[in-house]
């Protein structure tokens, strides 16, 4: 769930000396935000399960950490044709530096476990992955660069504390990220700014977003099309995701503990 631009193309110029670090503006330990999920079956939109994401204090190896929580959760109604129990966690630094990552996926009749673990030593980043396919059989790789290494929710808390006044329209940038089985250059669009009503019924102000397939022979295949507030939170309040089976939505519902004020209500 993989936004930042003109920060980005600083930030891929630094070492792992530098850790990667950045000064968080959006959010706080505290941070709950509920989702309505949806899916497309027969060219009807159905409602499917909840998406809850929390930002609780942690403390990791002795020292002080954030730990963000995303748990996809579908309803009996899509159990009956696709059950998806999907649980992400990532460990951070308060000032934003990858610690920790995993996805436990339960996507139909298969359960799958990506991992990584980041360190930072030697001037480097280094990447421990480790992967548990649907039969159970594990594997381990290791990933070293001078660059800064994500996973899709530590570059999301990324994206969220920069200022967006720089960005253009149409602007690319490539940046890595991490899996349990490698780690893979990621193409982020800006969109543009959009108005849209979330589930809580009010309309926001948003940034558009859109995550392109790097390595696909379609280099404009889309990924995840996200919408964001124009104001410091940068709340996520939709994100579409574009599946091998089809096309499921997320969308805004309730929100507790922001760490700002929401500017970026539209008045009608």
């Amino acid at each position: 769930m993989r936004i930042v631009l003109a920060f980005i193309f600083t930030l891929l110029a630094l070492t792992a000396n530098a850790q990667c670090a950045a000064e968080n503006k959006a959010f706080k330990a505290g941070e709950r935000l509920t989702y309505d999920l949806y899916f497309n079956w027969k060219f009807v939109w159905v409602k499917c399960g909840a998406a809850n994401y929390t930002m609780k204090p942690y403390t990791h190896k002795g020292k002080q950490a954030l730990r963000n929580d995303l748990l996809f959760t579908s309803n009996k109604k899509c159990d009956a044709v696709f059950t998806m129990r999907d649980t992400l966690v990532s460990i951070i630094t308060p000032d934003l530096v990858p610690l920790y990552f995993r996805k436990g996926a339960m996507e139909g009749k298969h359960y799958t476990v990506d991992e990584v673990w980041y360190s930072y030593t030697g001037g480097k980043s280094h990447v421990k992955q480790q992967f548990l396919d649907r039969h159970g059989n594990r594997s381990e790789h290791h990933f070293e660069s001078n660059d800064c290494n994500y996973d899709m929710l530590s570059i999301l808390s990324l994206a969220r504390s920069f200022d967006p006044k720089n960005y253009k329209v149409g602007q690319r940038i490539h940046f890595p990220m991490a899996t349990g089985k490698k780690v893979e250059m990621q193409t982020l669009v800006y969109k543009g700014k959009k108005e849209w009503k979330a589930n809580d019924n009010k309309t926001y102000r948003c940034l558009v977003f859109s995550l392109l397939d790097y390595d696909s022979k379609d280099k404009d295949k889309e990924l995840l099309r996200f919408y964001v507030t124009d104001d410091l939170n940068h709340l996520p309040v939709r994100i579409d995701f574009y599946l091998k089976f089809g096309t499921a939505k997320a969308f805004f519902a309730h929100g507790e503990g922001l760490r700002n004020p929401i500017t970026s209500i539209v008045k009608k």
